[in-house]
């Protein structure tokens, strides 16, 4: 258990010691869009829109179904 305390925290002090900072980047520079014909007109779509409830129905006769859902039909 030691051992793993050890390597863990040589791992994290030779991380620290490579640390390099690296400069941040100027954002004066970047601008928000302004233009309203730049953007696209999405509008808002219901989720739930086509959904129609299809519940639990009684038993059937296996073969009376499989009738219906044969490709003759």
């Amino acid at each position: 258990m030691k051992i793993y305390l050890l390597m863990g925290a040589s791992t994290l002090g030779l991380g620290a010691c490579a640390y390099e900072p690296t400069p941040l980047p100027s954002v004066a520079a970047q601008k928000a869009v302004v233009n309203a014909t730049v953007s696209s007109p999405i509008s808002y779509q219901n989720p739930l829109a086509g959904y129609t409830y299809r519940g639990p129905t009684g038993p059937r006769d296996w073969r009376k179904v499989n009738e219906e859902q044969s490709e003759a039909n």
